[in-house]
């Protein structure tokens, strides 16, 4: 694999969990595979007081607590840290922007790097554009003496207006192929594999449309609750955490049409065009089509579970949705007509993320009589955990007559001897070293994908009468999330069985 440039890597935010549970380890295993540069730095640039020295141990101790790959060791780690470096100041401050560059300045001429930099803000939201326009005004943008990139973590805006809004302040200061909006749920295997799914085979493509596919339904679905992260989730919930990038992604890449190359921007221009497909959801249809939860106290496994209301920094008489299921269509040839199915949320019986394929049952059910039922045929594709495909058809069992079974053929990364399923932010990280943008956001695709959101937040915020629907933690969501699906016969596919019911509710 290709060996990127030297450069100086800038994280701001450098001391919150980011960085410490993603980013470090990350980069900790790329250099163990021999994937950094030859000469290559890190400055975590930070607000709290803190010396080389212990955020140097700071960073040890995440790798050898975070980092996925056990098996990589930490005979190197080091070396690693040898090259990391600290440096204390006020995001808000113009004039320490100023003393910043001076740091990267005097390191690069020191360690003869040259004039690369990647800058990652590991912040929240409301200071990307602060720290974009400070760092334009301090020179910190111009590539005259080697590239600039900029990192910027999701949430891209809250809302149309402010994405619009932070995508004109980014281009007023960077050019947009320096931007690289990072969507961790790309940097998985799995949804890369998508793409080799579909054009690499030729059984699948021609199945790949409305004349044999019947609906699609993509799951995103967490065990765990907001954690200590209730202030954050007041501010953002399941819509904007995770429907309007993560599943709209993997919608682009589930529907989108086989692009002219490989080319970063022949595959973000087909995925812009399946957005652009969504058939708009009108502000009176939202009641009907988008349902929202928010789970509440339940006992799972014998421990009882405490409601969202009471989750730490959360408003008692909170509205925001920590479960969304939606339903809506792609106005295109190819998927006219067919029905898309996408759900997320927090306190679900498991953690998996799933594309599963429902294709169309046969036209004359000839073993209905003697078998009852046919199941249609399903194509899963695993994104987590167990990252593999799955393909569920039809078998007659041995014996006299024609008992009919459904079977699975199914292939999981594990199964591969000797390779390794890199972490999504390993991938990402590499990738903006080599300025390979594929697997990032395009501006454009952000705001069309708020644009199709906008309807539903508009919707929930104008008219109070639509429902927040409690649903106990550690079940699959609401029970009206399944009326989206009114095809008689066809349901949700649950991942895993739901525990007994008299196990899932606890007074608290």
């Amino acid at each position: 694999m290709e060996k990127p440039d030297n450069l100086i890597l800038v994280i701001f935010g450098a001391t919150g969990d980011l960085t410490s549970r993603k980013l470090v380890p990350a980069l900790y295993s790329l250099s163990n595979q021999n994937l950094m540069p030859e000469k290559c730095t890190l400055i975590g640039v930070g607000r709290s007081e803190k010396t080389v020295e212990e955020f140097r141990k700071d960073m040890e101790n995440a790798v050898k607590t975070f980092l996925e790959d056990k098996e990589v060791g930490f005979s190197h780690i080091s070396d690693f840290a040898g090259c990391i470096e600290y440096h204390r100041m006020d995001f808000l401050s113009q004039e320490d922007y100023g003393k910043l560059r001076q740091v990267i300045e005097k390191i690069s001429i020191e360690r003869n790097i040259g004039g690369n930099i990647i800058f990652y803000m590991a912040t929240p939201p409301s200071l990307y554009e602060v720290i974009s326009a400070n760092l334009s005004k301090a020179g910190m943008g111009n590539e005259s003496d080697g590239y600039k990139r900029f990192i910027i973590e999701k949430p891209f805006g809250y809302d149309l207006e402010s994405s619009q809004r932070l995508n004109k302040t980014l281009h007023e200061l960077v050019k947009e192929d320096q931007i690289y909006r990072i969507d961790h749920y790309l940097g998985k295997e799995t949804v890369q594999n998508l793409m080799v799914t579909r054009f690499a085979n030729g059984i699948f493509e021609p199945l790949w449309n409305r004349n044999y596919i019947q609906w699609i339904e993509i799951t995103s679905a967490e065990s765990i609750g907001v954690e200590e992260r209730g202030g954050y989730y007041e501010t953002s919930g399941a819509l904007r955490d995770m429907v309007q990038n993560h599943l709209l992604q993997m919608v682009g890449l589930t529907a989108m049409e086989p692009p002219s190359s490989l080319d970063a921007d022949a595959i973000r221009n087909e995925i812009l065009k399946v957005f652009q497909s969504f058939q708009p959801i009108r502000e009176e249809d939202v009641e009907n089509q988008v349902i929202r939860g928010q789970y509440t106290p339940s006992k799972i496994r014998g421990e009882c579970v405490t409601g969202y209301r009471y989750e730490k920094g959360v408003d008692v008489r909170s509205r925001t949705e920590t479960y969304v299921a939606m339903k809506f269509f792609i106005n295109n040839w190819r998927w006219g007509g067919v029905p898309f199915y996408i759900r997320t949320g927090k306190r679900l019986p498991t953690r998996v993320t799933e594309v599963v394929i429902h294709f169309k049952e046969t036209p004359h059910h000839l073993f209905q009589r003697v078998a009852g039922k046919i199941s249609g045929n399903q194509l899963i594709i695993r994104i987590q955990p167990d990252e593999g495909i799955l393909l569920k058809f039809d078998m007659k069992e041995p014996g006299a007559g024609f008992k009919v079974k459904n079977v699975n053929m199914d292939f999981h990364y594990k199964d591969l001897a000797n390779i390794r399923v890199p972490s999504a932010y390993e991938r990402l990280l590499y990738d903006v070293m080599l300025g390979d943008s594929t697997l990032f956001s395009r501006d454009d695709e952000v705001e069309t994908a708020w644009k199709f959101i906008e309807p539903i937040q508009r919707a929930w915020k104008n008219n109070p009468s639509i429902k927040v629907y409690g649903y106990a933690a550690g079940t699959w969501g609401p029970e009206p999330s399944n009326s989206l699906i009114q095809q008689e016969g066809l349901t949700w596919r649950y991942p895993c069985k739901n525990m007994a019911d008299e196990e899932l509710y606890c007074e608290l």
